[in-house]
């Protein structure tokens, strides 16, 4: 029984993960400038990988591989900030506006 809760637990938030991926993405291709661009892959693809971290640590056969899908999530969030901030500053520094209606 409480297996079949934890496994039904785990996919529910692994298909959760997905959507925001998906979400993301989308929000890549139809935003219309740079900066909202990034605005929606890094925070949809963020939720989207702690979603999924979270449950894949719920099917976790030990507290090792627990440790290294946190590490390897802080180390994501750590790479898409870095990633987003160059980004969004190289295209200030070309003097690409905002986009405004």
């Amino acid at each position: 029984m409480m297996d079949s809760l934890i496994d039904g637990l785990s996919a529910a938030l692994l298909i959760a993960g997905g959507a925001f991926f998906f979400a993301g993405t989308l929000g890549l291709l139809r935003f219309p400038d740079v900066y909202t661009r990034l605005h929606a892959l890094t925070k949809a693809d963020n939720l989207g990988l702690g979603l999924v971290v979270i449950g894949l640590v719920l099917r976790a056969e030990s507290a090792a591989d627990v440790g290294k899908l946190i590490v390897i999530w802080l180390l994501v969030l750590t790479a898409s900030g870095a990633a987003s901030q160059l980004v969004a500053n190289w295209s200030l520094a070309r003097r690409i506006r905002p986009w405004t209606r």
